[in-house]
């Protein structure tokens, strides 16, 4: 995990999205400080991507806990998901190549 050697200042938020269930990504955590640290240590645990991104961290700070992205975060956030789903493939893709050999 990534040393914060200001953790005071530092911002963490995990977003969900069911496709099926929900209209938008539903911001599940936020916090800042130890409370941001302790987000990224469970998804680093949890092998969930962790992606730096100060501007899209402070914008999801504003929001409550269960509520949808605004509209004007759609086109970022799927860019994100897009680049982690595809990091996933690149993962699965990988591990199932090391078995086969």
């Amino acid at each position: 995990m990534k040393e914060y050697k200001n953790y005071k200042n530092i911002k963490a938020s995990a977003l969900r999205y069911d496709k099926g269930k929900e209209n938008a990504p539903i911001l599940i955590a936020k916090g800042k400080g130890k409370v941001a640290e302790k987000i990224i240590e469970i998804a680093n645990k949890e092998n969930i991507p962790v992606v730096e991104n100060k501007a899209l961290a402070d914008i999801l700070d504003k929001l409550d806990i269960y509520d949808e992205i605004p509209p004007e975060l759609y086109k970022v956030v799927a860019q994100l998901f897009a680049f982690i789903y595809k990091l996933n493939e690149k993962v699965a893709g990988d591990l199932k190549f090391k078995s086969l050999s």
